[in-house]
């Protein structure tokens, strides 16, 4: 088996070969012809010990992962835009029907109207790609002049935007596709069909959920949080759609809906370490919950733990300790069901 060399093996080695009547002291002729030689390969071995590394896929990253994850006819999801919806009025509470195309801008992002939901009420896609898109709310300015529209108001992330599908994503994609292999319609495809949809973070698939040949599949966002109606009809229609074109088998009777969320509601006193503000810790705080709760949304044992919520409080900067930690109003794991995915409710820290 390949074993990397260090330049004092390499140098011991080449040494040796050097018969002993030869001065092979540190400073003497030879030793000073061999180093040079014996450094080259120790980092010729370094070098290909990273170029191994990059041949599998648990250990591969960048360019060399998109190649690994094409023998199996994967590419990394790119970036993709917000999806939002947006109000638009002709006074205070009356709703007022705009152009669409019609271009609109909000601390520095500009969303375009691509579709009429219903009277006021359209979506909205931002510009930029990316995450930046699911970050603002309120009023917007017009770009260009739109008769009797005197206020616009960008309301709910309908479809999240994305970045560009980082190496820790698709590697797991990449080793869930390889380790769970379609088959025709098992289990395995329809969850890898919910997730080739922009939008979706994660998928369980219930088969027989509603009787013999039907599946039930339930999905949440990128930001594993409950999926809006619009990315509901995206997977439903990009999988099984009323036309039977979709990517599920003919016949399945397919029907995707939304995880219901479950809020975590956190409650502590602190002592805070000098220099912060509890504005600061409750900030960091719950970006580390937020974080928690997505990584075990779906997963083989979503259980929030109240011990990890008590171990992300210490481990937050400007926590010295804490007391009476509250989950839910108690001192227990919370449990999320199938079909259930915990989200951050009330942090109140004091």
């Amino acid at each position: 088996m390949y074993e990397a060399q260090t330049f004092e093996e390499i140098l011991t080695r080449m040494l040796d070969s050097v018969p002993n009547d030869v001065d092979k002291r540190e400073g003497s002729i030879i030793y000073d012809a061999l180093s040079p030689a014996a450094a080259e390969l120790a980092q010729a071995y370094i070098e290909m010990d990273s170029n191994i590394n990059l041949f599998f896929t648990d250990s591969s990253s960048g360019d060399y992962l998109e190649k690994r994850a094409l023998d199996y006819g994967l590419i990394r999801d790119p970036a993709t835009q917000a999806q939002r919806k947006g109000l638009f009025f002709s006074s205070p509470g009356v709703l007022f029907d705009i152009p669409i195309a019609s271009r609109f801008s909000i601390d520095s992002q500009n969303y375009t109207v691509t579709e009429r939901i219903s009277l006021g009420t359209f979506i909205l896609e931002c510009e930029s790609f990316g995450v930046i898109g699911n970050q603002d709310y309120g009023s917007m300015l017009p770009l260009d002049y739109i008769s009797g529209l005197v206020d616009v108001q960008l309301a709910d992330v309908i479809v999240p935007g994305e970045e560009s599908e980082n190496d820790d994503a698709f590697r797991q994609r990449i080793l869930l596709h390889a380790r769970f292999p379609s088959a025709s319609g098992n289990k395995s495809d329809y969850i890898n069909w919910s997730l080739e949809v922009p939008g979706v973070g994660g998928a369980q698939v219930v088969p027989l959920a509603y009787g013999p040949g039907t599946v039930g599949i339930t999905i949440v966002d990128s930001d594993a949080k409950p999926a809006s109606i619009q990315l509901i009809a995206d997977v439903q229609n990009y999988i099984s759609p009323v036309t039977g074109d979709g990517k599920a088998p003919i016949l399945s009777g397919v029907t995707v809906v939304t995880a219901i969320g479950v809020a975590v509601d956190v409650t502590s006193a602190i002592v805070l370490v000098s220099g912060y503000t509890l504005l600061q810790v409750k900030a960091t705080f719950e970006t580390a919950v937020i974080a928690y709760l997505k990584s075990i949304a779906f997963a083989a044992d979503p259980t929030v733990k109240y011990t990890r919520i008590g171990s992300l409080l210490s481990e937050t900067l400007g926590v010295q300790d804490y007391s009476g930690l509250l989950i839910n109003g108690g001192v227990a794991n919370v449990s999320v069901i199938a079909g259930r995915v915990a989200v951050k409710g009330t942090v109140t820290l004091t």
